[in-house]
């Protein structure tokens, strides 16, 4: 690690490249999770999903985490760009 301007140390080469790729994957996720939820909601109104309870229901659930995933996913790219880890 290289030292910084203000005394800190600066993340550079492969902590900033593993950083970048974890906050895309969060922000992956939620994407999958979020359009995952929206098709439970639209095909399984009513239905039993797997035994574990309406499918309008899960894919509430899985709408609202994955919207928040994606939020988490960009908030961690800006944050990680903001302050020169990746």
């Amino acid at each position: 690690m290289s030292q910084h301007e203000n005394g800190l140390e600066k993340k550079t080469g492969r902590d900033g490249m593993v950083l970048a790729v974890v906050a895309m994957g969060v922000y992956i996720i939620g994407g999958l999770s979020t359009f995952s939820g929206l098709g439970l909601i639209w095909l399984m109104k009513g239905k039993d999903l797997f035994g574990l309870g309406d499918g309008r229901s899960i894919g509430y659930l899985l709408l609202c985490v994955g919207l928040a995933l994606n939020i988490l996913g960009v908030l961690l790219m800006r944050i990680f760009r903001n302050r020169d880890l990746a």
